[in-house]
């Protein structure tokens, strides 16, 4: 046979000497493997020791502590106005991704001011918020509005919501529900104290036998803490309040006074009278 070698024919590979081919795979597999592995590795670490970067990655219940500092750091804003918490609320069954369910949970604080006074007091509770939480007021076609940044995307805003009056709250956003969200500043069972007391028997209501009792901590110690009633659904005229305290707010539907530390707010503008006392943060 001879040896020559035919013009487009391959001499064929022995075993032990593999195609410049077969090494460039070997190298490429081997080098895809090692960067699987780093990528996994980094992944790992980064897991376990690097902030959350986007709100999906804390869930309600990690968020909450920072939501009720907030709340406090609100109050303390707000300073000596008619103000009371709002009760948390839970909202179920947004969408954390396409796939996964979560929930929001908020909190919220009402402020009664003389009609006119609401720019005045979003203001006010701007300036006061914490220089890193970027807080401003802007004009929006509802109204003046107020936004800030609490930090681990927790926001906060301020608007008005009526004649009169300003609510405040602060939001985590969609985030995943965890069995570590049940907000426990949300109490029943707390005693009335002396001032709903009061304020029930010049209205000639009974008192109920539920309060509720809403806390957040105060940025400089102590707790913010509001305390609630449904007073019942028959009308009432308010001024049989006005002996109770220094008057803050005085509108047909609408009373607050304050007396001593405490702001008593009486709300009858709903199917309900409320009631609320609180105390807020010192200084």
């Amino acid at each position: 046979m001879s040896g020559a070698v035919q013009a487009g024919y391959a001499p064929p590979t022995r075993p032990d000497q593999p195609t410049r081919g077969r090494r460039r795979l070997r190298w490429l597999v081997a080098a895809t493997a090692a960067w699987a592995v780093l990528l996994a590795g980094l992944t790992w670490w980064s897991v376990r020791h690097d902030p959350p970067t986007v709100k999906e990655q804390r869930t309600l219940g990690q968020a909450l502590p920072v939501l009720t500092r907030a709340a406090g750091q609100v109050v303390a804003a707000v300073g000596d106005a008619a103000w009371a918490f709002t009760p948390p609320v839970v909202e179920r069954g947004c969408r954390v991704t396409p796939l996964a369910d979560g929930a929001s949970l908020s909190r919220g604080v009402d402020v009664l001011v003389p009609a006119g006074g609401e720019r005045e007091v979003l203001d006010r509770v701007a300036r006061r918020l914490p220089a890193d939480w970027r807080a401003g007021v802007a004009p929006e076609a509802g109204g003046p509005r107020l936004r800030a940044d609490a930090g681990e995307f927790v926001a906060v805003d301020g608007r008005v919501v009526a004649d009169g009056r300003v609510r405040f709250s602060v939001d985590t956003g969609c985030r995943p529900l965890d069995t570590t969200a049940v907000d426990a500043h949300l109490l029943p069972g707390y005693p009335l104290g002396s001032e709903l007391d009061g304020a029930l028997r010049a209205l000639g209501r009974p008192a109920p036998p539920d309060p509720e009792q809403v806390v957040a901590p105060c940025p400089a110690g102590g707790v913010a803490r509001t305390v609630r009633v449904a007073a019942g659904a028959e009308p009432v005229s308010l001024a049989a309040l006005k002996p109770l305290g220094a008057a803050v707010v005085d509108r047909p539907e609408e009373y607050a006074y304050r007396s001593g530390s405490v702001v008593v707010l009486a709300d009858a503008t709903g199917d309900q009278l409320r009631l609320a006392a609180s105390t807020g943060c010192a200084g």
